[in-house]
């Protein structure tokens, strides 16, 4: 198929269900509404509380291709979440599926533990010829349990292991995964072994300032910290980084501070991690996220995209700071063949297709088509992102600001002419126009600080046209939500 070609739908009346129904083909099932309020209701009783997606997501998917799903009520929807970035090449992509069969029709082992395969092989093969070359010329590969965090745990693992130290530094705004060592790293640790730094952005840079001068605060500061005898940081075993904050609300990283921070930690031997886990393959536009400052880490976290829609999580390291025993990091999953072999599909699909550069140029043309929604609706705070990783943030456009500087201030302190102070974030509005997209047929979810970025994460397959209409449905959201407003007060 085609890069631009159209999503292939087919009758939706007969449809293969799944063994919910029965299994087999069936024309009324798969639109069954009863069927459909029947096992939210199920799910709502029996699911644990810590559900999330399911919670702002009241749908129940029965079919899916691309970018569109179908619910068990017959719906159908643009899908903008993307199994929170997993499905690079959308859902049930035929190269995709294809690989997943030939491993089943083969007769091969589908678990092996952490032994040789030749699907192993040839996934290894594929994600060494992808990685950026000054890592791949000299890397190591670490299987890990089967989600990202894992591969964050491991990888932190690793560098307390390789440098005898145990501390670790991280940004105010991250996440790495929800086990006990990825917390401790993200930004909403309560319990903190983990040095924090600043992360530069521009709408509510931690300065004040925004713009190259708050990235060179930022990077001054992480410095002062490191050089300062009496700062109370001790040598660290490692930097853990997003090369684009997530689940932080879309915040890409200028690529002269990302450059800085490489510098900062070579020129200390401290290990550099990058968590490329919700970054990696084609997402910001180039297949690896640090690509674009040309930054070569010490360590990669990857997870997500490399599975192929399946579960895979690795660390890749340079080889001189292999030095744990065997056995040092383990799990019993970490031979997913399904896995291994969508990866590799997956990967290569990418590669060879040029998807990543398509991302870089649909994921600007529609930022500028959504920076126009800026100003058009005041609630529009600021829209962000890199290549097909877009966020948008909603912002009370009646709230309180710190009142700006006087002319005598911006005298004595010219850095006080930075960026205007932002607007109080607007979560309740963020989950209002949710919402409405979800009504217009858009699933999209929210990140960021207070849940108030509206964020896109489609298929790097996804068509011009369809990048139009999601533009459109999230537009006309945005009106309904905004008028619906204007009426209340």
């Amino acid at each position: 198929m085609a890069v631009t070609d159209p999503v292939p739908v087919t009758d939706p009346e007969t449809v293969a269900v799944p063994a919910l129904y029965g299994g087999g083909t069936h024309r009324s099932p798969v639109h069954d509404t009863v069927a459909h309020e029947g096992i939210l209701r199920r799910q709502c009783a029996r699911e644990s509380a810590a559900r999330t997606y399911a919670r702002a997501l009241p749908i129940v998917p029965v079919r899916a291709r691309g970018l569109t799903i179908e619910g068990a009520d017959g719906r159908r929807y643009l899908d903008c979440l993307s199994g929170a970035g997993t499905l690079a090449l959308g859902h049930n992509h035929p190269v995709v599926l294809d690989a997943i069969r030939r491993v089943l029709d083969s007769g091969a082992p589908l678990h092996v533990l952490d032994l040789a395969t030749p699907v192993k092989d040839a996934f290894t093969t594929e994600l060494f010829r992808t990685l950026p070359p000054g890592l791949a010329d000299r890397a190591r590969i670490q299987f890990c349990g089967p989600a990202g965090t894992d591969a964050v745990e491991a990888a932190l693992k690793l560098v307390r292991t390789a440098t005898g130290r145990s501390g670790l530094l991280s940004f105010a705004g991250a996440y790495h995964g929800m086990t006990a060592g990825a917390l401790e790293a993200s930004g909403g640790a309560q319990d903190v072994r983990v040095t924090r730094l600043p992360y530069p952005q521009d709408y509510r840079c931690p300065f004040g300032i925004g713009g190259p001068r708050g990235a060179e605060l930022a990077a001054r500061w992480t410095e002062s910290l490191l050089d300062d005898t009496k700062s109370g940081v001790p040598q660290p075993a490692g930097m853990i980084l997003e090369p684009v904050q997530g689940e932080g609300g879309v915040i890409p990283a200028p690529d002269a501070w990302l450059r800085r921070m490489r510098a900062v930690t070579e020129h200390r031997s401290i290990p550099l991690v990058v968590d490329e886990v919700q970054t990696g393959v084609g997402r910001t536009g180039a297949f690896w996220a640090v690509e674009h400052s040309g930054v070569v880490p010490d360590v990669m976290v990857l997870s997500k995209a490399i599975g192929g829609s399946l579960p895979l999580a690795v660390v890749v390291y340079r080889d001189d700071l292999d030095v744990w025993p065997p056995g040092a990091h383990a799990g019993t999953f970490r031979g997913n063949q399904l896995a291994m072999a969508a990866g590799a599909a997956t990967l290569a699909y990418v590669r060879e297709n040029g998807l990543a550069e398509r991302a870089a140029d649909l994921g600007a043309r529609m930022l500028d088509q959504l920076r126009r929604l800026a100003d058009e609706f005041a609630c529009v705070g600021e829209v962000r992102g890199r290549g097909l990783m877009i966020g948008m943030e909603l912002v009370d456009p009646e709230g309180t600001v710190p009142p700006a500087p006087t002319a005598v201030e911006l005298a004595d302190d010219p850095l006080l002419a930075g960026s205007a102070a932002p607007l109080p974030a607007a979560p309740q509005l963020a989950a209002a126009v949710r919402d409405a997209c979800l009504h217009r047929g858009l699933i999209v979810e929210l990140g960021g600080r207070h849940s108030s970025v509206v964020r896109l994460l489609p298929p790097l397959t996804i068509t011009d046209e369809q990048a139009a209409a999601i533009v459109d449905r999230l537009a006309d959201a945005l009106a309904a939500v905004t008028r619906a407003r204007r009426h209340e007060s």
